[in-house]
């Protein structure tokens, strides 16, 4: 079940990349939840500044219409497109360096340094490892094939910050 899930979601990230690649955004991750008639496709997209809901919607309409085409899904099943929002998932070795500096949380798979879950302020990529600056000053090097989820978390510091550079 796991790996036809995992078949799935690579067929449909191959349909859904060039079509917000034409559309300018971009691909942040796609993903199925639930089973039967009650599947939701997932399709996150991005674009430097945000993404509008108008360009959501141009993007479902879109790649709506070729999933009907290949006829991925043996049920109904319901398709969003939307942003990644504020704690938005990193999945490749760029989204580690491109969001340096910002807060993250990552959850690996097995132990690395005698835990799996960490949170703290990403530093980056270096030699391979997404590394991690954890309270008190210690850094956590997580090689990148261990890391079974990462995302940003919201830092109302940094927000108050975006918000009163967008006023002035």
């Amino acid at each position: 079940m796991h790996g036809q899930r995992d078949m799935l979601l690579q067929r449909v990230g191959a349909l859904a990349q060039p079509v917000a690649d034409r559309l300018g955004l971009e691909l942040v991750d796609v993903e199925i939840e639930g089973h039967g008639s009650r599947t939701v496709l997932r399709i996150l997209v991005d674009r430097e500044g945000g993404v509008s809901v108008e360009e959501c919607a141009r993007m479902s309409e879109i790649l709506s219409r070729q999933l009907d085409l290949v006829d991925l899904f043996v049920h109904r099943y319901t398709l969003e497109v939307a942003s990644p929002g504020l704690d938005r998932p990193l999945r490749r070795a760029a989204d580690f360096d491109r969001f340096a500096g910002r807060l993250v949380e990552v959850t690996t798979a097995s132990d690395v340094a005698g835990q799996r879950h960490f949170a703290g302020r990403l530093r980056g990529i270096v030699a391979g490892r997404v590394v991690v600056e954890l309270s008190g000053g210690q850094e956590a090097h997580i090689p990148l094939q261990e890391i079974a989820q990462a995302r940003l978390r919201v830092d109302p510091e940094e927000i108050r910050r975006d918000l009163r550079r967008r006023r002035s």
